[in-house]
């Protein structure tokens, strides 16, 4: 009896703790969302947390058609396209070339395959901030600084360590089996790739499209310092629309561009969320 009072009491305050931890992360985004459908004077004459008396999609429209970066008054709708335009081509090499490294690396090891699996692992842990530099007089001498061409090369770099690792952790915990079977039939490297390995790794592929569309589309330092004047991604757009304010602060249009900034990535964790934990579990069995 004294057992179950004790348990109850641990399970009353886990639940209590985990409460408060939800309204801690849950109230501002509250206050996001009620503030971006106030007007600018109710948001300034009432409650921060008060529901809207009016509710009005102003903030919003104005957040995306028309709200000012510095002297340009488009909102953040070209940019969002910038930002599209730059993720999906990064985001689809990057995984690409992941998967084929992950593939090799765990069904024709080589000598050399647990050092370049090292290497990218640890190149993956490097802070951003100590590549600037060195990428931007790379970029210099070819040709691509401030190009989308330039970004979209930088963020398939930098995401290849994190597909690969992804993969390869994948890959060897299928049956090394398959791939004899198929050598036996005769299938080369690139056709047991494409036929054989490709149809099972969909869980993985969710789990590597869910982190690389979030780094690149979150991105800020890449986008800021090699994105191009005017055309930059949407992150740095967000920034100049919450600095660049005259006279009053319009906080509803604040509020309402960051909300819309954040739908593509809290969509993209709501629609797979559920495949994103079944990944990580099928991709953990083996290290």
């Amino acid at each position: 009896m004294k057992s179950g009072r004790q348990y109850s009491l641990r399970s009353a305050l886990v639940h209590g703790l985990l409460f408060v931890l939800a309204l801690y992360f849950l109230v501002p985004l509250y206050v996001m969302v009620v503030a971006s459908f106030k007007s600018l004077d109710e948001i300034i004459h009432s409650s921060i947390i008060a529901l809207p008396i009016v509710w009005t999609t102003a903030g919003w429209e104005k957040a995306w058609s028309s709200a000012c970066t510095g002297l340009v008054c488009t909102g953040i709708r070209p940019y969002f396209f910038e930002t599209m335009a730059i993720l999906f081509p990064a985001m689809s090499a990057a995984i690409v070339i992941g998967a084929l490294n992950g593939y090799l690396m765990s069904f024709w090891r080589s000598r050399s395959a647990d050092i370049l699996f090292g290497a990218l692992i640890i190149g993956s842990f490097i802070p951003l901030q100590l590549f600037l530099i060195p990428l931007a007089v790379t970029m210099g001498k070819l040709g691509i600084f401030g190009s989308t061409f330039g970004l979209i090369l930088i963020h398939t770099v930098y995401g290849v360590p994190l597909t690969t690792m992804l993969y390869r952790n994948f890959y060897v915990s299928l049956p090394a089996e398959l791939v004899k079977a198929a050598i036996v039939d005769g299938a080369g490297v690139f056709k047991i790739f494409r036929s054989v390995i490709v149809p099972m790794s969909a869980p993985i592929t969710i789990i590597a499209v869910i982190l690389v569309f979030g780094g690149i589309y979150n991105d800020y330092i890449f986008a800021l310092t090699f994105g191009e004047t005017g055309k930059r991604p949407i992150m740095a757009a967000v920034l100049n629309i919450i600095s660049t304010q005259y006279a009053v602060a319009e906080h509803n249009v604040n509020m309402a561009a960051v909300m819309i900034s954040a739908l593509p990535t809290l969509l993209i964790f709501l629609v797979a969320g559920k495949f994103f934990v079944m990944g990580l579990a099928q991709g953990s069995v083996k290290g």
